[in-house]
């Protein structure tokens, strides 16, 4: 049997979202055919690696170069140094650019580089920053290649950052569908218990600004019903989540447990999934919900409108408009049997087109075309 691939992964952060649920998929799916060395940009956001498989090598990597800080040629070649350990290197997001910089000013004995585009934080929600895509046509040049989960990121991809076609990849993000079929674990969710009388409107968000999840706690405070809101995950907007319901008379009817993995045991408990995220591409939330046979409420964020059966567009409104979604959320509410024609549709199509079998070959495919070396993930 051959060595194992060595690879690198740079992330900006390895706490669980939805590009690091898909790097440790694919790290599962490689098996004993890689080994893996991890660097996250924030160094003790780590709660990703619980979700790596029992027989899988990895290491949190020790004292590594920073990935991030103001350009300098002793920094990029201190990572181009560290990189020439590995046989390829992944990174992830703007925060982990600087390693394509690095083997761009350092190119010689470097291995082959995929960068990965997943989305953007609140700093650039509202807007790409000038200076960051000028930084990001340089660095990128001297990636194998730019893999990004959505069309409206394989546009900016081509047209603002002038990626070379040949060289930009679109692979869906993907799941395992068919776990999204069982019933939901009656004790998954700390601090709520199943009410058959309660509308449950969830959501699948990092509580961070960019969510804009008091925007949704407006939008749900609106309804009217016997509802409850649900939202999973963990992040510095919780406060102002909280005051948020408190301030809509709803504090007894919102739900905050704290990051939870492994969204099938839970997400059955949901009747809806609510995104009033301000800036999304292909949110892994979505396809979940769409799995689990659920109706989304929205704004048109990212590739949304595309990834929904046709039958969920109704309920996908004008972005930042807390008005619109709450009318969405409402007629979802109001009506059991359009909650479940539209989950029925969406069901279909994320077991027709998102499945991850499909995500993991085409970027294992990817990975060994970097590498020169076909089968060697397989």
């Amino acid at each position: 049997m051959a060595a194992p691939v060595n690879i690198l992964h740079l992330h900006s952060s390895f706490d669980l979202g939805g590009k690091e649920a898909r790097a440790v998929r694919l790290m599962n799916a490689f098996g004993d055919r890689a080994k893996h060395t991890i660097v996250s940009g924030v160094p003790d956001a780590l709660s990703a690696r619980d979700s790596i498989a029992k027989g899988v090598r990895y290491e949190i990597a020790q004292n590594p170069p920073p990935l991030t800080g103001k350009p300098s040629v002793a920094r990029y070649e201190a990572i181009a140094q560290y990189m020439r350990r590995f046989d390829l290197v992944l990174s992830y997001n703007w925060g982990a650019i600087d390693g394509a910089m690095a083997r761009r000013a350092f190119a010689k004995g470097s291995p082959p580089l995929v960068h990965h585009e997943d989305g953007f934080n609140a700093d650039e929600a509202g807007g790409l920053k000038i200076e960051r895509n000028i930084y990001r046509r340089l660095a990128l040049g001297a990636a194998h290649a730019l893999a990004v989960p959505s069309e409206v990121l394989e546009g900016i991809a081509l047209k603002t950052w002038k990626q070379p076609r040949e060289r930009v990849h679109r692979i869906v993000n993907g799941i395992g569908t068919a776990y999204y079929a069982q019933k939901p674990e009656p004790k998954a969710i700390p601090g709520y218990t199943p009410n058959a009388k309660e509308v449950v409107i969830g959501a699948l968000a990092g509580l961070r600004e960019v969510k804009d999840l008091t925007a949704l706690v407006r939008a749900v405070g609106g309804v009217s019903g016997r509802i409850r809101l649900v939202i999973v995950g963990e992040g510095p907007e919780r406060a102002n989540i909280i005051q948020a319901a408190a301030a809509m008379g709803m504090a007894d009817k919102l739900v905050l447990p704290g990051f939870l993995d492994r969204p099938y045991r839970y997400i059955g408990h949901f009747d809806m999934l609510a995104v009033s995220s301000r800036s999304e591409q292909f949110p892994i939330s979505v396809v979940e919900a769409m799995a689990a046979g659920l109706p989304i409420a929205s704004y048109p964020v990212g590739d949304i409108t595309r990834m929904v059966a046709p039958e969920n567009l109704p309920f996908v409104t004008e972005i930042a408009n807390e008005v619109r979604l709450r009318d969405a959320l409402q007629a979802l509410v109001a009506d059991p049997a359009l909650r479940a024609s539209v989950g029925a549709a969406n069901q279909a199509k994320a077991r027709a087109e998102f499945d991850e079998e499909v995500m993991i070959a085409r970027y294992r495919a990817l990975y060994e075309d970097a590498l020169n070396r076909p089968g060697a993930l397989t």
